[in-house]
């Protein structure tokens, strides 16, 4: 097996962080407000429900305009599209690279907001969507005219998808929707959500749930609130639909089909989660082995100590091992269909978000009282990638996965 990186890939990563310095850091210092120890308050707009401050959100798509021009933005899309042809692999060492640079505007956590930016919503519209669906919605959404927020978790169902109440019933050419959503993240400031909704079958089914391009103004939709989270500002929004009518081109993909339009979304997301937490997991680990060295404790440095040698070693170890599973999984992904290589993506992901955990809490424990200020970024990196043990399928629906092709269980 050659463990090398793509022949391509170390001049890319080079030129990117070139663009960063040039283009990206010195706006970033121009906003230092949020990045240091007042990032939370001076993005949180916390007297309107708590979600992103607009001047926050002006800054980051002025980041990914500036991207976009440079040809960055898209790099992990078809060339059709104005992208690279960037690969699975080439995105996996990609994001890892920008996360190991810490946080900063090159890569923010909110949203997931990159330089080299995450597109899920663009794959499933090219595999599921219609011509004319794709001719009003790609563009659109690359570019932010349009957004797509994800409407599949209830307040009664998660990880129990299939068993969802919301329901779609046809009426002469339309479809009624009634129901809620929980933590329809972005909504805030989306122009469509993405509703599923049980248009046939009996609950518990796969088959019989269908996706339904809701637009955020239509009668009957509304978010009576958004959830205030572990890591804020919160754009996790609660959505009450009510007699929301929809015409019969808003189904996106085939009608009781719609979770393969779901699972894309999941996969696609699963293996970038997976491999910004491996870079900000190895970004703590870094932090933490140059402190002890410099740190002078009763005469000598904290890192001639075993107890914090050992931790951070087993950390190390962890991190190599998890990325090589991280780029073997990337690597399936581009060569096999995504359901044929699920587990392996759901191995790397459930692995990965824990390391970055562990990592992170580690930091702090190394750096003591200031690891645990927020003038150090760890109990930044902490509360945000903490989500990606639930968010995408929580760790133990990644280990279900896992156990059923082990086990066969899917085949029965």
């Amino acid at each position: 097996m050659d463990f090398a990186l793509p022949d391509h890939l170390p001049a890319v990563l080079a030129e990117m962080d070139a663009f960063i310095e040039a283009e990206i850091k010195p706006l970033e210092r121009e906003n230092i407000q949020y990045f240091d120890k007042r990032r939370e308050h001076a993005r949180t707009d916390w007297d309107n429900d708590g979600v992103p401050r607009r001047e926050w959100e002006d800054l980051l798509d002025e980041m990914r305009r500036r991207a976009d021009a440079a040809g960055w933005l898209r790099y992990g899309l078809p060339s059709r599209f104005g992208g690279r042809d960037g690969s699975n692999i080439d995105t996996a060492v990609i994001r890892e690279h920008l996360a190991h640079k810490g946080l900063g505007l090159h890569n923010d956590l909110q949203n997931e907001s990159s330089i080299v930016g995450n597109f899920p919503q663009v794959i499933m519209m090219d595999r599921f969507g219609t011509e004319t669906q794709k001719a009003e919605w790609t563009e659109a959404l690359i570019t932010g005219e349009r957004s797509m927020a994800f409407g599949l978790t209830e307040p009664d169902h998660g990880s129990d998808a299939t068993w969802m109440e919301t329901t779609a019933v046809r009426d002469g050419d339309d479809w009624v929707i009634n129901g809620a959503k929980r933590f329809n993240t972005g909504v805030h400031r989306a122009t469509h959500d993405l509703v599923f909704a049980r248009t046939s079958g009996e609950r518990g089914q796969a088959r019989g749930i269908t996706a339904f391009l809701v637009p955020t103004d239509a009668p009957g939709f509304t978010v009576p609130y958004y959830w205030w989270s572990f890591n804020m500002p919160t754009d996790h929004g609660e959505v009450e639909l009510k007699d929301v009518r929809v015409p019969a081109d808003a189904v996106l993909g085939e009608v009781d089909r719609g979770l393969e339009v779901g699972q894309t979304f999941l996969h696609e997301n699963r293996i970038r989660q997976a491999a910004s937490s491996l870079g900000a997991a190895q970004y703590c680990i870094d932090r933490a082995v140059q402190y002890a060295q410099d740190r002078k404790v009763f005469g000598k440095p904290l890192a001639v100590n075993q107890a914090v040698q050992w931790p951070l070693v087993e950390l190390q170890t962890e991190a190599q091992m998890v990325r090589l599973l991280v780029y073997y999984a990337a690597t399936e992904l581009d060569r096999n269909h995504h359901m044929e290589v699920s587990d392996k993506v759901s191995m790397a992901n459930y692995r990965a978000n824990r390391l970055v955990c562990e990592a992170s809490d580690r930091a702090m424990q190394v750096f003591g009282g200031v690891g645990y200020s927020r003038h150090e970024p760890f109990e930044h990196i902490y509360r945000h990638h903490r989500r990606y043990r639930i968010t995408e399928g929580a760790e133990e629906i990644q280990i279900r996965r896992v156990a059923q092709r082990l086990f066969g269980f899917g085949k029965r």
